[in-house]
């Protein structure tokens, strides 16, 4: 039987829409029957999108087509890779909730690394934003879009600063973080989740919140229970 073949987020097609409006004399079905063939017949995510390059985009496209002038090119890769600050480009920004502490009793602080929408897309060191919610058994709410850090001071990197700016969330779901930066996170009291699909928030968050009823050990860690063991790192 031939391969399922999974549909592509919202967040991945905007990517898609901005590369193809950066080539303008490319249709988009041609654009992406040649970031699929790039790709070698993935579903575009995340993690592939990230290891396209300028030249493997041009080897797909071809013929007439490869002749585009190499800005556009490096353009429409750096939004497809996700390096493009396509949000605000793309005025999909979220509106957070009003939330003020106590309005959601047994609730915990999670941060989803981001760069369109209300999607899980991004990488810890290179995601535009950091979508913060605050999750209940009952409700998820989302109460606070922050900028992500992109500087650097004598004392602290780019990625310490990211961690830092996280200190009051409890987890962090990302689709990549390196062994050093995570460890910046542990250091905050922040338990790094990867998800390596990455995906939309509501779907991640409905899972998450269906185990905070009886959480696992991390969890029950992370929400602030006392348990004997050490911190390990967890690939869901």
């Amino acid at each position: 039987m031939p391969e399922a073949v999974h549909p592509i987020t919202e967040a991945i097609a905007l990517r898609i829409g901005l590369a193809a409006r950066a080539l303008p004399d490319v249709e988009p079905q041609r654009l992406i029957q040649a970031i699929l063939d790039a790709l070698k017949g993935e579903t575009p995510n995340p993690i592939n999108l990230q290891a396209l390059t300028v030249r493997r985009l041009k080897e797909s496209l071809s013929g007439e087509l490869a002749e585009q002038p190499n800005a556009q090119l490096k353009e429409a890769v750096a939004y497809l890779r996700g390096e493009i600050a396509v949000t605000e480009m793309a005025g999909d920004l979220p509106t957070p909730a009003p939330y003020e502490d106590g309005d959601m009793p047994a609730s915990i602080r999670v941060a989803l690394a981001s760069n369109a929408g209300q999607s899980l897309d991004g990488h810890f060191g290179t995601c535009v934003r950091f979508l913060i919610y605050q999750v209940s058994p009952t409700e998820t709410r989302l109460v606070e879009v922050r900028r992500a850090e992109n500087g650097r001071t004598e004392d602290m990197d780019k990625n310490d600063l990211r961690a830092e700016q996280l200190r009051d969330c409890d987890l962090l779901y990302v689709v990549s973080i390196g062994g050093p930066a995570a460890a910046k996170v542990v250091r905050r009291d922040i338990h790094p989740v990867k998800k390596p699909a990455g995906g939309e928030a509501r779907i991640i968050l409905a899972e998450l919140q269906g185990a905070l009823a009886a959480p696992p050990p991390w969890l029950a860690k992370a929400m602030g229970r006392t348990y004997a063991h050490a911190w390990e790192p967890v690939d869901d």
